[in-house]
């Protein structure tokens, strides 16, 4: 994935994590239990840091020009989508098995920053 590729990742998830975060403030408020809409909003906030994490990715990619951060931040795009999408789903539906997912969701992100790191690492300079 390129840069380029990886800022419009970027920044298409930062407008569907604000639209979420707003679905949940105004259109969920009053259809959810409390609980289910703090799992909703806990799926916003992880959205929102881990799509501002891919455009750091984009711009030290555009840096260091490591294979690594490409992998790191599709690796990030999926811990968006098992992470973040798990509990949306599991708030709007109430299936709780949706939960088992979500760490597989956390181990993604976990995995790219690592891959971050050993790119930062590895650079020259």
């Amino acid at each position: 994935m390129t840069d380029r590729q990886l800022t419009i990742l970027a920044a298409l998830n930062l407008m569907v994590a604000v639209g979420a975060g707003a679905f949940g403030a105004h259109g969920l408020k009053r259809m959810l239990t409390p609980e289910l809409l703090s799992v909703w909003q806990t799926g916003v906030m992880y959205h929102l840091v881990h799509a501002l994490g891919l455009f750091i990715i984009a711009l030290l990619g555009a840096r260091f020009g490591s294979p690594l951060l490409s992998a790191a931040g599709l690796v990030m795009f999926a811990g968006i989508v098992l992470f973040s999408g798990s509990l949306y789903l599991l708030s709007l539906t109430g299936t709780h098995w949706l939960g088992v997912v979500t760490p597989l969701g956390g181990a993604a992100f976990l995995a790219a920053w690592a891959m971050v790191a050993l790119a930062a690492y590895r650079a020259q300079g």
